[in-house]
């Protein structure tokens, strides 16, 4: 089996979108460490009992890098009119992470000092349990610590065949 054959064949699942965001430790106490962002579609609930949430990190990338080391980090489960928020922070070779932000509406989270998109149809603040290799992925498993549905306006975004979509 080919790489292109095993995409085509995933492509056919349909995947909720979702910012994964990370706040860079400071670089001394004074200071704010940089945000970082990241689109993810490998995104999915573990566990009710405690709450765990899994994410899939290309490894090496920024993000897997980051959550290395800092264990506190938040999810924003995109909705349809966020495509534009889903876009920027999937691009490769892009700019630097605080540019991406600028003009993003979004608040920080009480736990994890982690952006939040505004507009998100559920934010959630996590607490890394466990890190699994697994290929050219690492699967970070989170423990929820905090969980909201700021807006119930909307469905969600979704990818399907290499696009993002909605339902409809």
């Amino acid at each position: 089996m080919s790489n292109e054959e095993f995409r085509a064949a995933l492509s056919r699942l349909a995947a909720g979108v979702v910012l994964v965001t990370a706040q860079e430790p400071p670089l001394d106490e004074n200071g704010r460490g940089e945000d970082v962002g990241m689109t993810a579609t490998a995104f999915m609930s573990v566990s009710l009992d405690p709450p765990l949430v899994m994410v899939s990190l290309r490894n090496d990338s920024r993000m897997d890098d980051l959550l290395a080391e800092q264990p506190l980090w938040a999810v924003s489960v995109l909705a349809e009119s966020q495509r534009h928020i889903a876009g920027r922070f999937a691009m490769k070779g892009r700019i630097s992470d605080r540019l991406l932000f600028e003009d993003i509406p979004y608040v920080r989270g009480e736990v994890t000092g982690a952006p939040l998109a505004g507009g998100a149809l559920a934010t959630l603040e996590c607490r890394t349990e466990q890190r699994v290799v697994a290929g050219d992925h690492t699967l970070v498993i989170g423990r929820v610590l905090t969980a909201q549905v700021p807006s119930g306006d909307g469905g969600p975004l979704t990818y399907f065949r290499g696009r993002y979509r909605h339902l409809g």
